[in-house]
């Protein structure tokens, strides 16, 4: 097989590392509100921001011009593009909100950390809903992504990819992998809001759900999207 990279583009890799910290980042955000140990709210909202920016320019870019149908994957523009760009969105979005929240406080005198976990467990539920629900659809459609995975056996790298591609005469096995991988993260996405529906949030078996899956689903983007520089620059020099 050989491929014409000069008339597309593939940064999945960048995309996959970046959402599995986005993912990795949220639930550690909530579990130091938890314990009281929030700090810093302008750190935190220059990272989300750092990665929202990253998302949405890359999402946006891949969802409205389909680079990936340029090498025969038409359909990785939608599993990628989308998804990505409304996480940017909303990491953006989360950003913006923290950094207000942290000019907010710091007028009111909020300066050390319990106090500051304090207003945030007060405030975090109304100030992340809107965004959760948003969240939650997305997460529909990763499901919905999923089932069309294991469906129509999506996902299988070409055999010329190191290591992926040891697998391409056995296309279930990567679409299930990936399929599992936007399963898992498209259910914590949809409890979400119903965990800030809660009153009691951090100790809602909907709040273990979401920490559980999206910590596995986390980790695994973040490995996947690195091992996937490899092999990436693998698959390309093996089809120049």
């Amino acid at each position: 097989m050989t491929i014409d990279w000069a008339a597309t583009q593939m940064y999945n890799t960048t995309m996959a590392v970046v959402t599995g910290v986005a993912l990795l980042l949220i639930i550690q955000f909530l579990n130091k509100i938890k314990k009281g140990q929030v700090e810093q709210l302008e750190g935190w909202a220059v990272g989300f921001g750092a990665m929202g920016f990253i998302l949405t320019l890359t999402g946006a870019h891949m969802t409205l011009t389909w680079p990936l149908a340029e090498v025969g994957f038409p359909f990785d523009d939608i599993i990628f593009g989308e998804p990505t760009l409304v996480l940017g969105v909303i990491l953006l979005g989360i950003a913006v909100l923290l950094w207000r929240k942290a000019n907010t406080y710091t007028k009111a005198g909020v300066n050390d950390k319990a106090t500051l976990a304090k207003h945030l467990q007060k405030d975090i539920a109304s100030l992340m809903r809107p965004l959760a629900w948003i969240g939650a659809a997305m997460g529909g459609a990763l499901i919905s992504i999923a089932i069309a995975g294991i469906t129509y056996q999506l996902f299988a790298a070409p055999p010329e990819e190191p290591i992926s591609g040891a697998f391409a005469a056995y296309p279930m096995v990567e679409a299930t992998f990936i399929s599992g991988l936007y399963a898992i993260t498209g259910i914590g996405a949809i409890c979400f809001p119903f965990v800030l529906k809660t009153h009691q949030l951090f100790s809602s078996s909907l709040y273990k759900i979401l920490i559980i899956c999206w910590k596995i689903a986390g980790y695994v983007f973040v490995l996947f999207g690195i091992m996937n520089f490899f092999t990436h620059i693998g698959l390309i020099v093996n089809t120049m």
